[in-house]
């Protein structure tokens, strides 16, 4: 049995689908009732649910199982914490692999979740445990919190300039690597770049929904205070939201930039490119 905390989220649902539909039996870890039965029509054999802060509560989560694939809240000020609880509940249990949902250049400390993953990174390496460490760049399925201002009015809205240079990756790409990773061997000790695209300024990604959709689309820069406002308003702490901040700032400065040849090795394939995810959500809106 696998075990997948941060169940719920979207990086969590695709992990388990590809699971399922590879006949893994899974246990998910949710924080609320209400995530249970989603899960569940997923093909998830057992859903617990309980807080990942809780050693009593991973310590059951942990029993039984052969592996781990560990993903923490999103952009959550505990991540450490919980990193170092659910490795040391693994080691308790005696997984044979934990896999860990890390991020592509963890080490860069001007952006704090990105820097704590880097210290569980560092905690794992330290566990004894059989590992292996994913590290995923920015999500294609990240432009989709847009889709409607792109579809009515043309616009591709970012909180930095249109120049920003991005390497991006399909979700679902990230979920195959996973089951890989999961279910084959010969990944143990290996840290591997989840990286589907070079370099991509948000122009080129305006450019290419406009050829993929066959209306003009414009990247279009939004201003920190106009971004943060919207973000309070949807609900997003202080935490959340000044660590958003320093990415966007991040961003803006340096890009992030990565190697799809990771990715392509162990897909066998090459990665899903932007202008092929944008056409495949076109086919899937218009079919479902």
């Amino acid at each position: 049995m696998i075990l997948v905390t941060g169940a719920a989220g979207k990086t969590g649902r695709s992990i388990i689908e590809a699971l399922t539909k590879g006949k893994e039996t899974v246990r998910a870890l949710v924080r609320r009732p209400d995530q249970v039965s989603p899960l569940e029509a997923l093909g998830v054999d057992e859903v617990l649910v309980g807080d990942l802060r809780d050693k009593v509560c991973m310590g059951r989560a942990a029993q039984g199982i052969r592996a781990v694939y560990h993903m923490a809240p999103n952009i959550s000020p505990d991540e450490e914490l919980i990193g170092g609880i659910i490795i040391e509940e693994a080691q308790s249990a005696h997984v044979e692999h934990f896999v860990f949902h890390s991020v592509l250049h963890p080490q860069i400390e001007a952006m704090p979740h990105h820097w704590q993953k880097m210290r569980v990174e560092e905690r794992l390496f330290e566990s004894g445990l059989p590992f292996t460490i994913l590290q995923p760049t920015v999500y294609m399925q990240n432009v989709l919190a847009y889709w409607n201002q792109i579809l009515v009015n043309g616009i591709y809205p970012m909180a930095y300039s249109p120049e920003t240079r991005l390497s991006l990756v399909d979700l679902e790409d990230v979920a195959e690597a996973a089951r890989i990773v999961l279910t084959e061997t010969g990944h143990m000790g290996a840290t591997i770049e989840l990286v589907g695209t070079p370099a991509m300024s948000q122009v080129e990604i305006a450019k290419t929904l406009t050829d993929q959709l066959g209306r003009p689309v414009e990247a279009e820069g939004v201003s920190l205070d106009t971004w943060e406002r919207g973000a309070r308003d949807s609900g997003l702490g202080d935490y959340q939201v000044m660590t958003l901040i320093k990415m966007f700032r991040y961003y803006e400065t340096y890009g992030f930039i990565g190697n799809t040849n990771a990715l392509n090795c162990l897909l066998q394939r090459k990665p899903t490119s932007f202008a092929e995810f944008v056409k495949r959500i076109k086919n899937d809106l218009r079919n479902g």
